[in-house]
């Protein structure tokens, strides 16, 4: 975390991709009425693609059970044993807020200008955020969370930030259209607003599709799928990284460079992950992890850093193939895709659905670098059933998610309830007293109790929230009281 602090520091005071980057460079300081929405868009997005493509990567790795700890090191242990302190996402969290304020700038002065496109690029990434931050804490600050006069204020429940942020999409989404012009940014790197219209309808699928089980939006999704306008490609900060300190992909500059110095290593593939992409021989497994030192893939256990073993060290599991400029994922064609075989599956036909289902699996082997015609193998393995679309879209979109975007994977798993917790335990699995390690004994497609875990949780059971951050919580008395681990977002409730 101490490397993205650092890389949020260079980058929002350097050039990186652009020189528009520099968003420091002007000698005069100017003020805030002259502050063009050009100046802010890229720190805001850095804000955003350094918080969500590292920190929470990282911790949606280990709730989700794609990462495990590796030998020796102990970073990230408790994320693998289900927990979140309050201190924990506190840094993450305060920039995010950071961002949200500075999004509120651009959509003032874009709305103030009726520039609707940058207005619209604005408030998606608003959404965007908001959303996420639902997604980890349940509730966060909306309604009063952005007033700088208001020290301690109250907390708003899931789905009336649901709800209100849904409304700013459609009034952002009945402004613009595709010609209207867009502030400088990386996530596309156009100046039209065609491209942010896709995005957004993607984020009102994902939106609707999370609130179904809870609220009746099936209307709603009827007139979204029918219009069809969605990204035909992934939207993702893919073209602004480069092998320098403070410009590399923020997960990589984390955990593989060493521009600052360290060279310590965490997360390496979870047996849950790799045994279930293995026993289908699916051929993403190497486009999402290196093989080990022997040239083999293996996944190591939840709740351990093997720190007894003599066997199970450094070199024995694998890690997740990543380069400087790996893409950060917003939403990919994949997850659309899914979505939409669901809502098929749930509302419309079993042909279509089956269609989205093949299309989602085909997208993403795709986005792995492999093709379309590289899925056949995997969809015979997994051929859809229309009873069963709970769980064979769970199970394979906890796999595509695994390689693009591990925060995703949590919370559809928290959803969707899929996969489901086996028999089997992680102290059974490895055993630390022995340091006796029996793999064989863990069922592909389910989640397995950490070695250590989570008490608050009990076994069984996944993290359903993040703790309220001390960064709220140490200032403003209105800080609710937390829920508890195991107490439910409210789209999963």
């Amino acid at each position: 975390m101490k490397k993205i602090l650092l890389f949020l520091a260079i980058i929002l005071g350097a050039t990186s991709c652009d020189n528009y980057l520099d968003i420091n460079s002007n000698p005069n300081s100017p003020s805030s009425a002259n502050v063009s929405a050009e100046m802010i868009f890229p720190g805001v997005e850095m804000k955003l693609a350094a918080s969500y493509g590292d920190y929470l990567r990282i911790v949606g790795g280990y709730y989700a059970q794609q990462y495990a700890q590796t030998f020796g090191t102990s970073n990230y242990v408790d994320y693998s044993q289900f927990k979140m302190s309050a201190v924990r996402s506190s840094g993450t969290y305060t920039q995010l807020f950071f961002a949200l304020k500075n999004l509120e700038t651009i959509r003032e002065k874009s709305k103030a200008e009726e520039a609707w496109g940058t207005y619209l690029s604005a408030t998606s990434l608003r959404v965007f955020i908001y959303q996420t931050l639902v997604d980890a804490y349940g509730e966060v600050p909306y309604s009063e969370g952005l007033d700088l006069g208001n020290l301690t204020p109250n907390y708003d429940g899931g789905l009336t930030i649901y709800n209100g942020i849904l409304s700013e999409l459609d009034e952002a989404l009945s402004k613009a259209t595709s010609g209207d012009v867009v502030a400088k940014n990386f996530l596309f790197g156009t100046q039209t607003a065609a491209d942010w219209i896709k995005f957004s309808n993607a984020l009102k699928l994902k939106l609707l599709m999370r609130i179904s089980d809870v609220k009746d939006v099936q209307a709603e999704l009827a007139a979204l799928v029918s219009e069809n306008n969605f990204p035909a490609s992934d939207v993702a900060f893919s073209t602004c990284w480069a092998d320098e300190a403070g410009k590399a992909s923020p997960f990589y500059q984390e955990e593989y460079a060493t521009y600052f110095g360290s060279t310590q290593i965490n997360v390496v593939a979870n047996i849950a992950y790799m045994q279930t992409m293995l026993s289908k021989s699916d051929p993403r497994v190497p486009k999402f992890f290196s093989t080990n030192a022997s040239g083999e893939f293996k996944g190591g256990v939840s709740g351990t850093n093997f720190s007894t073993s003599t066997v199970y060290q450094s070199g024995y599991f694998c890690r997740p193939v990543f380069k400087y400029d790996m893409p950060v994922n917003l939403i990919s064609v994949s997850e659309i895709e899914f979505f939409l075989a669901e809502y098929q599956a749930r509302y419309g036909t079993p042909t279509l659905a089956e269609s989205h289902y093949k299309s989602a699996i085909e997208a993403s082997f795709v986005s792995a670098g492999l093709t379309a015609a590289d899925a056949s193998a995997t969809l015979a393995a997994n051929p859809w059933v229309n009873a069963d679309y709970k769980q064979l879209i769970g199970i394979q979109k906890w796999i595509a998610l695994g390689g693009t975007n591990n925060f995703e994977a949590w919370c559809e798993m928290r959803r969707l309830k899929v996969p489901a917790f086996g028999t089997v335990k992680g102290e059974e699995i490895y055993d630390e007293v022995s340091a006796t390690y029996t793999p064989t004994l863990y069922i592909p497609g389910t989640l397995y109790t950490p070695i250590k875990y989570n008490t608050e949780l009990g076994s069984g059971k996944i993290l359903q929230r993040f703790k309220y951050a001390e960064a709220s919580s140490n200032r403003n008395g209105n800080t609710p009281d937390n829920k508890g681990d195991a107490t439910p977002v409210f789209w999963a409730e």
